[in-house]
């Protein structure tokens, strides 16, 4: 059964009654139904890893197959599984090496993932992203996806860039800019995140420009 982030009418009020625009989006868009990471936080870990620089058809065949050959995606099976056995399953030998190591710390004791899930976010933002293969967008939306954290914002997503840029009607969005949006949006930031994620794809009714400056082509030599 599929998981989806949760949130209610506690959330979406808020938003609404902080930011005018933003709630004209929510109306536009209605509830957004966004999939959870299924298993573990390592499961997840080594999920997003697989899923790097690949299509999500990809990501979910190497993954079905990943699970075929262990069992069950755990430090203990892939730290046991050689690197020739994991690479069988249609990944490159850099991200078996990245999934291994994160498996090593954790069988080590060197990383708690318990820990992890208990720490804020930005403590668990910077323990994630100290992993090998695992930076920091990666790491927030492990945050938001895995463990379901309410107040997640990535300014590193270009998609939740293009979303403000669509709903603000802003060319470019400052880090400045994103910080008051993200200081407005809490303690709600990962369902403003969902919000501007659906703007960005451009099939919402009223919201199908990119107000970013168009680049400019170069000219033939």
């Amino acid at each position: 059964m599929t998981r989806y982030f949760e949130y209610g009418d506690t959330e979406v009020n808020y938003l609404k009654a902080h930011d005018k625009k933003l709630a004209a989006a929510i109306d536009a868009v209605g509830h957004v139904y966004r999939p959870m990471d299924e298993g573990s936080l390592f499961s997840g870990i080594v999920h997003h890893i697989i899923g790097q620089q690949v299509s999500s058809a990809a990501q979910a065949t190497v993954w079905a197959r990943l699970q075929d050959q262990l069992g069950e995606v755990t430090p203990g099976t892939v730290d046991d599984a050689s690197v020739e056995e994991l690479q069988s399953c249609g990944t490159t030998f850099k991200k078996v090496e990245y999934i291994k190591g994160v498996a090593s710390r954790v069988m080590s004791g060197q990383l708690d993932l318990d820990a992890v899930r208990h720490m804020p976010d930005e403590e668990a933002i910077q323990a994630l992203s100290s992993l090998p293969g695992i930076g920091r967008w990666t790491a927030e939306m492990l945050l938001l996806f895995n463990l379901g954290r309410p107040d997640i914002l990535s300014y590193g997503d270009l998609a939740i860039q293009r979303g403000i840029r669509m709903v603000y009607h802003h060319r470019k969005v400052t880090r400045q800019m994103f910080e008051r949006y993200r200081r407005r949006y809490s303690p709600y930031g990962s369902v403003a995140s969902l919000y501007l994620w659906e703007i960005s794809h451009m099939n919402v009714p009223g919201y199908d420009h990119d107000y970013a400056p168009k680049k400019k082509k170069k000219p033939r030599t």
